[in-house]
């Protein structure tokens, strides 16, 4: 089926690729974002360092008054040659370099030693010393393709001591520090893609459990319905409920329509076999008086009656059929007060009329109102009484009675005839059905059902084998 393909596929455009590429792309600007901040932040903590010490450096030189004359003078002093003449000593590219330069900016001997290669160089890059012992703040600057901060200071001779302090060992902190960043943010993101995948994976069990549950609806298995889960979240959980109780309506309404349908389908069967019955009877008898085999007087007025008998008879079935088939539509009923002990006490006298010699027993005292539809109750009452009537013997007794019961009204006809089957009991209400084939159309209790669902009650039976049978209505006193 198609939703167990779509269930089933894998890739990119899947929730759980998304909701894992989003978590690993919020995680991975959260690492870019923290990483740059700490090198920043430890780029400006060294970089403050150096520069403090050429600040210090350049301080103390400028509060010194030195002069040229007196540096020379301190050639030959250790400190003098570490500091001023022993620059290229051993190493290409020295932490510190310091060099005297006169107002243009030109490099100066110290004593008999000339400049160094280093720091001729700086002298070179530094080309208005000027400018930068005017500026507080050390400049960046490239010495042999070796990145530096430099600064200057005024001897009071007027020439200039230049200060530069290499930068290279910041710089390659700062990029191990990057590298190891990089190496464990890559780690993280990693381990967040896996943990990702798993939690979005059994958070979403349940989705795949529904689309599993849809595919077997859709393959005809209507019992289907999404299991619970133990991990399931509230909103998924109530994804789970809402379409569990939408698929037990889409159940229910299906078993409705292919109850339906069968009904409809036995219903015109029963219907076409109950009017083929006097059709033909019809038929037949006209049949005989158009062959002219009807010549008797006596016989042609039998045939007559006859004729006449199944006509009623087709009559009233059509009748019934009509009255099913409108309220099958739910027609609109004429509701208003009726009292109900006037109508059972009026179905019992036309009981007493029809079969005299029959007990019949009334319980109803006092006027008891409803409001319901009084032709509607009327052809309760007469389906009843007539199918006591029909399919009890002339001396069986029958009792009417009406009550009232927490808030709503019972209207009870028991009879004490045979009764009925558990089976048979259990379709009394069925179109066109009659117990062990009796008289009738099988009609009479399926409109009495019909009438009272309309009014909003509900009718029940009560019947055993030799324990006669109790049909009982209940209906609300306000429609």
């Amino acid at each position: 089926m198609r939703l167990r393909k779509l269930g089933c596929k894998r890739g990119i455009h899947s929730l759980r690729a998304q909701l894992t590429l989003a978590n690993v792309a919020l995680l991975a600007l959260g690492i870019v974002a923290a990483t740059a901040v700490s090198v920043m932040g430890m780029r400006y903590y060294l970089l403050d360092q150096i520069d403090s010490e050429l600040a210090q450096t350049r301080t103390s030189l400028g509060s010194s008054q030195l002069t040229m004359d007196t540096i020379n003078g301190l050639a030959d002093l250790a400190i003098v040659r570490d500091k001023f003449l022993q620059q290229d000593a051993g190493r290409s590219r020295p932490d510190q370099i310091i060099t005297v330069v006169d107002e243009r900016g030109d490099p100066i001997a110290l004593g008999h030693l000339a400049p160094s290669d280093v720091q001729s160089e700086l002298a070179d890059t530094v080309t208005d010393p000027r400018a930068l012992a005017a500026d507080t703040e050390p400049h960046d600057i490239r010495v042999r393709g070796d990145a530096y901060r430099a600064t200057a200071t005024r001897l009071s001779d007027g020439s200039y001591i230049l200060l530069a302090t290499s930068t290279e060992a910041v710089h390659k902190g700062i990029g191990k520090a990057v590298r190891l960043d990089l190496a464990i943010g890559s780690l993280l993101l990693a381990l967040l893609a896996c943990l990702t995948m798993f939690s979005v994976r059994r958070r979403m069990r349940p989705l795949e459990d529904m689309v599993e549950t849809s595919s077997a609806i859709a393959e005809g298995d209507l019992t289907r319905r999404v299991p619970s889960s133990r991990e399931a979240t509230l909103e998924v959980e109530q994804l789970r409920t809402a379409l569990n109780s939408m698929l037990h309506q889409v159940e229910s309404a299906y078993r409705t329509r292919e109850r339906s349908a069968t009904q409809l389908r036995r219903f015109v069967a029963d219907a076409s076999h109950e009017l083929r019955t006097p059709l033909s009877a019809i038929r037949g008898y006209l049949q005989l008086y158009d062959k002219g085999m009807l010549q008797d007087p006596d016989e042609r007025k039998r045939a007559w009656g006859r004729v006449m008998a199944e006509a009623d008879r087709m009559g009233r079935l059509v009748d019934e059929l009509l009255t099913l088939a409108r309220l099958d539509q739910q027609p609109e009923l004429r509701f208003r007060n009726v009292d109900l002990t006037r109508l059972v006490r009026d179905a019992a006298e036309d009981l007493r009329v029809q079969q005299p010699g029959r007990p019949i027993s009334v319980d109803a005292d006092g006027a008891l109102l409803v409001h319901a539809d009084e032709a509607g109750l009327r052809q309760v009452l007469g389906n009843l009484v007539g199918n006591v009537r029909t399919h009890t013997p002339a001396d069986v007794p029958v009792r009417l009675g009406v009550e009232r019961s927490f808030g709503a009204v019972r209207l009870c006809v028991a009879d004490e005839g045979p009764g009925l089957a558990e089976e048979d009991a259990a379709r009394v209400f069925d179109r066109f059905f009659r117990a062990g084939g009796g008289a009738g159309s099988g009609l009479g209790l399926a409109i009495v059902q019909g009438v009272v669902q309309a009014h909003g009650g509900r009718v029940t039976v009560q019947t055993a084998p030799g324990e006669g049978l109790a049909v009982t209505v209940m209906l609300p006193t306000r429609a």
